[in-house]
């Protein structure tokens, strides 16, 4: 059974060269600038909604209380649309959750 299983590095370099592929592919195949408005709308809005899908689970299972977790995050909502920047939000963040684990 042992002969199965593959060395993990043929495994590392799948991953390596798969993660190459999709960012040279498009720099070789896109050499004008994109003009249709809706593609630019989709790709600048991308990595907002990559960055919010990674860390909204995260938010919610980093807690013991998921309740903490949802409450940080609309604390930090709250602060972030009031302009505030990212060290206070997150101090703010920090202090919700412990306050809320202590008390839940």
């Amino acid at each position: 059974m042992t002969n199965a299983r593959l060395n993990p590095y043929i495994y590392i370099f799948i991953m390596f060269a798969v993660s190459y592929i999709i960012r040279v592919l498009p720099l070789t195949l896109i050499r004008k600038q994109i003009r249709n408005r809706t593609i630019r709308s989709f790709l600048y809005y991308v990595p907002y909604v990559t960055l919010a899908v990674m860390t909204f689970p995260a938010i919610m299972d980093a807690t013991e209380q998921p309740l903490a977790g949802l409450m940080a995050l609309v604390v930090g909502m709250v602060m972030a649309w009031r302009g505030l920047g990212l060290f206070p939000v997150a101090i703010a963040c920090s202090v919700t959750v412990f306050i809320l684990e202590s008390v839940l």
